[in-house]
């Protein structure tokens, strides 16, 4: 099991020293997150690269229905090249709540849901050097500029797009059977609900009969532990790498008193480094 982390914010400074402390002690990912006005996490993604080795590099997550796909696929292949091939592109319909803002774009969670296909498709069909698009949503063609097809390819034969999906939703589910990685929600639970070990076990089971979720998938499930509490994090932890999870992601949404208190919270548990079962 890989163990990564998520940070909650900061300035661009402190966010990447805090990619190069985890680099440093151990954890296997940084996760930055992508709102609509603030600190630019491509940007931010590409400093890290330039101050990191191991770590791989991501959004926890891009709301690709708000995002120009193209936009995304050219930012993510630029951050893979910078890394030696450590991007991983982490994608979600994007949550309608008043504390992220409203920016005007498309609120419709059917035409969001659409529009996440079409741009999952067109995104890895760049990737391929396919240079043109046809969709409902998305109408692309830049065939006659093959060179820029040709400098724009990832390092890895893939990058990984990791898809969120609500369990047992049928139709959410199908759309993970296009990606290399999954994010699970459960079906009427909120974003604190817990994801089992025999829901793990479901999901991949029904991924598998339907020819998904096969050599280097990943299913990534997140929470908090404690430094030094091994019997805890085993308990935790342990039952859902036994049932096929891949990630761990150490996340922090809590409320901190302020941003000087957060960030000394994040710091020690980043230096106490990743939990281990």
């Amino acid at each position: 099991m890989k163990f990564g982390f998520v940070l909650p914010g900061g300035t661009a400074t402190q966010q990447v020293e805090l990619a190069e402390l985890a680099d440093a002690h151990g954890w296997d990912g940084v996760f930055v997150w992508e709102a609509a006005y603030g600190i630019d996490a491509w940007t931010l993604l590409a400093a890290m690269a330039a101050r990191t080795e191991r770590v791989k590099l991501g959004t926890m997550l891009t709301p690709l229905p708000w995002r120009r796909p193209w936009k995304v696929a050219s930012q993510v292949v630029t951050l893979d090249q910078l890394s030696d091939g450590r991007a991983i592109l982490a994608v979600g319909l994007g949550a309608v709540d008043n504390f992220l803002g409203n920016t005007g774009e498309e609120l419709d969670r059917k035409t969001r849901a659409a529009m996440m296909d079409e741009g999952i498709d067109l995104i890895k069909g760049l990737w391929r050097g396919e240079l043109s698009y046809s969709g409902e949503h998305y109408q692309m063609d830049i065939s006659g500029r093959t060179d820029l097809g040709q400098a724009a390819q990832p390092v890895r034969e893939n990058i990984p797009i990791w898809v969120v999906a609500a369990w047992p939703s049928e139709k959410s589910m199908t759309r993970v059977l296009r990606c290399d990685g999954l994010l699970p929600n459960l079906v009427g639970g909120g974003p604190e609900s817990v994801i089992e070990p025999d829901a793990i076990r479901e999901m991949l089971a029904w991924l598998h009969e339907r020819g998904g979720a096969s050599e280097g998938f990943d299913l990534i499930v997140e929470g908090e532990t404690e430094p030094g509490d091994a019997d805890q994090t085993s308990e935790k932890i342990g039952p859902l790498a036994e049932a096929g999870a891949t990630w761990w992601l150490e996340t922090r949404w809590g409320l901190f008193k302020d941003a000087a208190d957060r960030t000394k919270a994040i710091r020690d548990r980043i230096q106490a480094g990743p939990p281990r079962i």
